[in-house]
């Protein structure tokens, strides 16, 4: 049985511990609460901004663009966004997964990763894929001119034709406790879907009215609209991924901080009452000496 002396060393140490993780957890939620705002304002622009391209895609299909060419998918290209600090519970490990998961059996040669953040590039340095950029992620405030050199980056490759298809794989935000790892096609930007009669579905799978359907008159032309919109889309589905991906890992380290906290204090108690037994027994291992030793007199 443990003595005292190392009992008390243990408590003491699990209590600096257990002031640590509290105070990691306060951090963890004022930023949830900045990067959750950031990320509710921005969803809605981005929800738009992929419906609107969808069904402007749908639209003009006589118009050639290099980022709605749609091709055969030999070669992939993957976005990768995790964190660069661990203590999040299982945040990184569940991006990382689904991510392996997307890749599935496709050949190591045929995929290439643009990764950001410590965690991701670490999990993927000792497998077999092309690593063709590391980054770190932005800062709490995230603006467009963090993800230009990854946009520009993946665009360069898809239009060059070194990849057929760029996926970009994040957690989604959807409470402290729950953030979804999410796989969305970016390039090439996919039309809406269509059920048997051919009219596009909404994002319920309920049809959309033929009144309701996309009837453009393009104003400049439609190729040079579509030129300028379809950039700013990549840097939209990218920026929302980012904000998406940070209050996720606040979130999830809020979390996982929180039961850290609980735990000490349990644990805590526990060596408080084995402190408890263990000095209460040498306590009554003193006194019995002393009444042995006193009978032991007479």
């Amino acid at each position: 049985m443990p003595s005292t002396k190392d009992i008390r060393r243990r408590i003491r140490t699990v209590k600096n511990i257990e002031k640590i993780t509290s105070a990691m957890k306060m951090v963890a939620a004022a930023r949830l609460r900045k990067a959750q705002d950031r990320a509710e304002a921005a969803r809605p622009y981005a929800e738009k901004m992929r419906e609107v391209m969808a069904n402007l895609a749908s639209s003009v299909g006589e118009i050639e663009h290099p980022l709605l060419e749609v091709r055969e998918e030999r070669n992939v290209a993957f976005v990768v966004i995790g964190a660069d600090r661990g203590l999040a519970g299982s945040y990184n490990s569940n991006v990382m997964h689904k991510a392996m998961r997307e890749i599935g059996e496709r050949d190591p040669a045929a995929v290439k990763l643009v990764l950001i953040g410590k965690k991701a590039a670490g999990f993927f340095k000792k497998r077999p894929y092309q690593t063709v950029a590391e980054l770190s992620p932005p800062g709490s405030e995230v603006a467009f001119a963090d993800i230009r050199s990854v946009t520009t980056q993946v665009r360069s490759m898809f239009e060059s034709c070194e990849v057929d298809a760029v996926y970009l794989v994040f957690a989604k935000f959807l409470s402290p406790m729950r953030q979804d790892p999410t796989v969305v096609k970016l390039l090439p930007m996919s039309a809406p879907a269509l059920d048997r009669a051919g009219f596009p579905l909404d994002r319920a799978g309920f049809e959309i009215p033929p009144d309701q359907g996309a009837d453009f008159i393009f104003e400049p032309q439609a190729d040079q609209l579509l030129g300028a919109l379809l950039p700013r889309y990549v840097d939209t589905q990218v920026y929302q991924a980012l904000v998406e991906s940070q209050a996720s890992e606040h979130g999830a380290r809020m979390t996982a901080m929180s039961a850290a906290t609980k735990n000490a204090g349990e644990m805590i108690d526990n060596l408080t009452l084995q402190y408890n037994k263990a000095r209460q027994a040498a306590i009554t291992t003193e006194i019995v000496e002393i009444v042995s030793g006193a009978e032991a007199q007479k």
